[in-house]
């Protein structure tokens, strides 16, 4: 055989291992109809439930409604692409999204494509978006702390780690603000923090990345943005995405943070969906399942057991109320799911009180179990003197006389609420939320006014740092210190009182 003969066969013979006849011979479907980010298909009876799915123009899409007449389909990359009569053909994998520690600090659409100016993400592996919750045995109890850097919430709602907390309130009340907040309170190598965008704009994802690395927080956080002009499949898979990368932390033995920014507009999504494949409608034209697939989610927020590991995931899912009403629908069914809810009110948002938490109507169903000792001490009455001050302000302003007592009562409370405002990106240690809590209730304030407060609560910090500092130690931790601590930090406080301004700065 001569040599270009040869080299010919050889070439042939790679031609040849290199076809694969199973890969054309995949059984083939046809676009029939195209809607708003759905698609229905013939010709793909062997398709499996949520299976993706490759048309030829090169868009994706994810098998959702399997009928006897065809398949329905979502449609996720590239949506416009897609047209009336042209071939798709089942991939045989369910949606999955990158996960590990390249994730942090990235930005990514569900399916795991980058959205901001960084390179192809490399992940240590790649999980199913739809993943079962653990079941019973493999959790255990919500005892440990999660910092949130907010004294209203670690004094009055504390959350645990594996806890699912719901913040919810009106529009433009500040719940995107107040989860951020608790986003750079975590520290980066204790916990992991997922954030997920759903069907807001672009610019609105930007401002969220641009905050986090204001705050020196991007880089242990993951972003995955499902932005409002994004298909409605892809918003609808945003928030299973988020679980999915942050149960790869948990399944380490690490804990996790994972922020569902909304709820609502997810539901929003999924019934957009489910009327566009010809669903039957339920209560607010909702599909009867939408119940279902929240719990499901929120769910695969748990604390596994020591022998699985320990880790934990902690949800923090957002909802929208319109009114202060919270008995609509989708707000009534995520607060019989989660394990408490953060209610923002919008009164207290026009009085310029951040964040905006009412706490009276606000719980934690985990309580003190999850509070550190030494805050669970200093706010064990917090609750009821902010429900009792708040009653005799309304009586105040009608303008019945009060006695010394009544008016002590309300400066104190008027101070506590001052003590309770905290500005953006500002988290506070246990430290000073324990010494802030006990300078009301020891009475180390006297006679200041509610606006000199904060100024001798942080020289208080200040100086308790600086010559306490085993104390102060103890309190950063949560531990409970010796007794007598307080009087320690009372020979304090006059010193510290030399640093409150005389008039407002």
């Amino acid at each position: 055989m001569t040599g270009k003969a040869h080299r010919l066969a050889s070439a042939l013979a790679t031609a040849v291992a290199t076809v694969s006849l199973a890969e054309q011979l995949r059984p083939r479907g046809v676009v029939q109809r195209v809607g708003d980010g759905v698609a229905f298909i013939a010709g793909l009876p062997g398709v499996r439930y949520e299976e993706m799915l490759a048309f030829d123009a090169g868009g994706l899409g994810m098998a959702y409604d399997l009928g006897p007449e065809g398949v329905g389909a979502l449609l996720l990359a590239a949506p416009r692409q897609v047209r009336q009569g042209e071939g798709v053909v089942g991939l045989g994998r369910l949606p999955e999204v990158p996960v590990g520690a390249a994730t942090l600090g990235r930005v990514m659409d569900p399916l795991g494509h980058p959205l901001d100016e960084g390179p192809p993400i490399a992940p240590a592996e790649r999980l199913p978006l739809f993943r079962p919750a653990p079941e019973i045995p493999e959790r255990r109890n919500v005892d440990t702390p999660l910092a949130t850097g907010v004294l209203a919430i670690d004094a009055a709602i504390p959350i645990g780690r594996g806890q699912r907390e719901l913040i919810i309130g009106d529009r433009n009340v500040g719940k995107t603000s107040l989860a951020l907040d608790v986003v750079a309170a975590q520290v980066p190598g204790e916990v992991a923090a997922v954030y997920v965008v759903i069907g807001q704009p672009m610019s609105r994802v930007l401002e969220i990345r641009s905050t986090l690395e204001r705050a020196g927080r991007l880089g242990n956080t993951a972003l995955i943005a499902a932005q409002a002009a994004a298909s409605p499949g892809l918003q609808y898979l945003a928030p299973y995405a988020g679980a999915s990368v942050a149960e790869w932390f948990r399944e380490r033995g690490q804990d996790a943070l994972v922020v569902y920014d909304d709820l609502t507009k997810h539901a929003d999504a999924y019934r957009e969906l489910a009327l566009l494949l010809d669903r039957p409608p339920g209560r607010e034209a909702y599909p009867g399942d939408i119940f279902h697939i929240h719990a499901e989610l929120l769910e695969r927020a748990a604390v596994l057991a020591q022998d699985r590991g320990g880790g934990s995931v902690t949800a923090l899912p957002l909802a929208e109320t319109t009114d202060g009403d919270i008995s609509t629908y989708i707000p009534t069914n995520l607060i019989s799911i989660t394990d408490g809810q953060m209610y923002l009110d919008t009164g207290r948002w026009e009085r310029g009180q951040r964040p905006a938490i009412d706490i009276g109507r606000s719980v934690s169903r985990i309580g003190a179990k999850a509070q550190p000792p030494a805050l669970r001490a200093v706010a064990r009455n917090l609750r009821i003197q902010l429900a009792r001050f708040e009653s005799l302000e309304r009586l105040a302003r009608v303008g019945l006389d009060m006695d010394i007592a009544t008016r002590k009562s309300l400066a104190q409370g008027s101070t506590l609420r001052t003590l309770l405002r905290q500005g953006r990106m500002a988290p506070r240690g246990y430290a000073e939320q324990v010494l802030a809590l006990a300078a009301v209730s020891e009475g180390w304030l006297g006679d200041l006014a509610p606006w000199q407060a904060p100024f001798l609560v942080a020289a208080l910090v200040e100086l308790a740092r600086r010559e306490l500092p085993e104390l102060t130690a103890s309190l950063e931790k949560g531990q409970l210190p010796a007794t007598g601590w307080p009087e320690a930090v009372a020979d304090l406080v006059p010193r510290a009182r030399q640093a409150v301004p005389e008039a407002r700065p």
